[in-house]
């Protein structure tokens, strides 16, 4: 069985998913002019301006639910399992997909605006509901909805519980089933509160374990200062096939780097714009901002961080593609959180296991959080015009059982079931952006246009000529007039 899902896993992730990530990416960069760097200050801003409301929460939340989802096992684990296949020239890889990946987020993150509804007193809205209302094409957004519960739900949990559980065991020799029940206790008082409690969570969570990450990851690099010249030159070199560890794997640091990058930015994903959608403001291209600018966060500063703690410290090993080793630094120990607790061990014995151990559970219990509030959203959009409480109640019932079945088996089925599921959601969603890209584009051009006359954007769907963006047509002067 578990050969089954490593044959669909890679058929799912061949050659053909690594250029539609990087060429979708680099489409949007080039006909948006590269938004990502124009709108960096706009980007900034507008994460802190816009307030929450009884039906959404701000822009902040919004971003901070996306961070959720994006920062977890994958900037830690991921991280170090893409230079173990790929080496260190998978990081320079990872950088590119979330460079020119900005580009989809805003994308489908302002398209998730653009198309949301106003469901049972809430903000939903994600690729289901913009796949149907931009292409009519209601099986297609009922694909989507399943594949994402399917993924969110029971798929990819595991892979976080998964890394929570190795971790503490590891550093605190507590047991698999003893982690599994405290994360089900924990997500349980979470997620039957909502989303707004989950938005609260995050809001304070979020920037507190990242800057605390970061901030030791800049510590070891300050201690090492003088491999900063090597360890670039390691990556660029990697990268481009001139290192002679490493030029024989560029095939794997290009694949297993895009791989990675995708599934910890989330970029195209289709994870993203459910959040966005329910942030509260006056024109969709601001949070599509917002949302581009969690893609650089997340990969250019946390991910950034475990590549560089493990590689300044050389405590790794890259596997060739035949099973040997091309460098093997730390024998016999499996390619994940293992290999960032040695490198802080290094400079800070007896601290780095348990510190690197409580961060991948922060970083990998929001994680979870988000995908439920993922899920629900999908769930919310299979139910709409019925009564959806035993259907979302079984959904808590499934993931809660997910992530402690997830905390107790292999890692490697993991992380392949994690890739299965995170495979079938980038699939369907990239086409879909691709063939809906045009009112997000028309929506930034709009944004740019308002902001040179001086005036705070506001959306007006049917002045644009946009079709179906019935809450901006209907909704949207009135909840204003209700906020006033």
């Amino acid at each position: 069985m578990e050969q089954f899902f490593v044959t669909i896993n890679e058929i799912l992730w061949s050659q053909p998913m690594i250029y539609l990530c990087l060429g979708v990416g680099l489409f949007f960069s080039l006909i948006t002019r590269f938004l990502q760097v124009r709108h960096l200050k706009d980007m900034v801003l507008l994460m802190f301006k816009g307030k929450s409301s009884d039906a959404g929460v701000s822009s902040f939340q919004a971003l901070s639910i996306a961070l959720s989802g994006r920062v977890g096992t994958g900037n830690i684990a991921g991280t170090a399992t893409a230079i173990f296949y790929g080496g260190p020239g998978a990081v320079f890889w990872m950088w590119a997909i979330a460079f020119i990946g900005a580009g989809s987020a805003f994308v489908e993150s302002t398209l998730a605006q653009i198309y949301k509804e106003k469901q049972d007193g809430q903000y939903r809205g994600g690729p289901a509901y913009y796949i149907e209302k931009g292409t009519g094409w209601k099986w297609y957004g009922i694909l989507f909805a399943i594949s994402a519960f399917v993924a969110m739900a029971m798929l990819m949990p595991g892979v976080q519980s998964n890394a929570i559980a190795s971790g503490l065991e590891n550093a605190f020799g507590i047991s698999p089933t003893v982690t599994g029940l405290g994360i089900v206790l924990l997500l349980a008082l979470i997620i039957f509160g909502g989303v707004k409690r989950i938005a609260r969570v995050a809001q304070y969570i979020v920037p507190f374990m990242a800057v605390g990450y970061i901030l030791v990851s800049l510590l070891i690099v300050l201690v090492n200062i003088t491999e900063l010249p090597a360890v670039l030159a390691l990556i660029f070199k990697s990268a481009f096939a001139v290192d002679s560890v490493f030029g024989g794997i560029i095939g794997m640091a290009i694949s297993w780097g895009v791989k990675r990058g995708v599934y910890s930015n989330e970029a195209g994903q289709g994870t993203g714009p459910h959040a966005a959608a329910a942030a509260e403001v006056s024109h969709p291209a601001k949070q599509g901002l917002v949302q581009a600018f969690s893609v650089y966060i997340d990969t250019l500063l946390v991910c950034s961080a475990t590549a560089f703690m493990i590689l300044f410290t050389g405590m790794y090993n890259t596997q060739a593609p035949d099973g040997t080793f091309l460098v093997n630094n730390l024998s016999g120990v499996e390619a994940g959180p293992a290999f960032t607790q040695a490198a802080v061990e290094t400079v800070l014995p007896g601290f780095g296991s348990g510190f690197v151990a409580v961060s991948l559970f922060f970083f990998a219990f929001t994680t979870i959080m988000a995908y439920y509030y993922i899920a629900e959203t999908n769930i919310a959009y299979l139910t709409r015009g019925r009564d959806s409480r035993i259907p979302m109640f079984i959904l808590k019932v499934v993931l809660l059982a997910a992530v402690f079945y997830g905390s107790v088996k292999t890692a490697s089925i993991a992380w392949t079931l994690g890739d299965i599921g995170l495979g079938i959601m980038v699939w369907l969603n990239l086409i879909a952006i691709l063939i809906l890209h045009k009112p997000a584009i028309q929506a930034l051009k709009d944004y740019e246009e308002q902001k040179k006359q001086g005036r705070d954007p506001v959306y007006n769907a049917e002045k644009l000529g946009v079709k179906n963006a019935d809450y901006w047509v209907k909704e949207y002067k009135r909840d204003q007039e209700q906020a006033s």
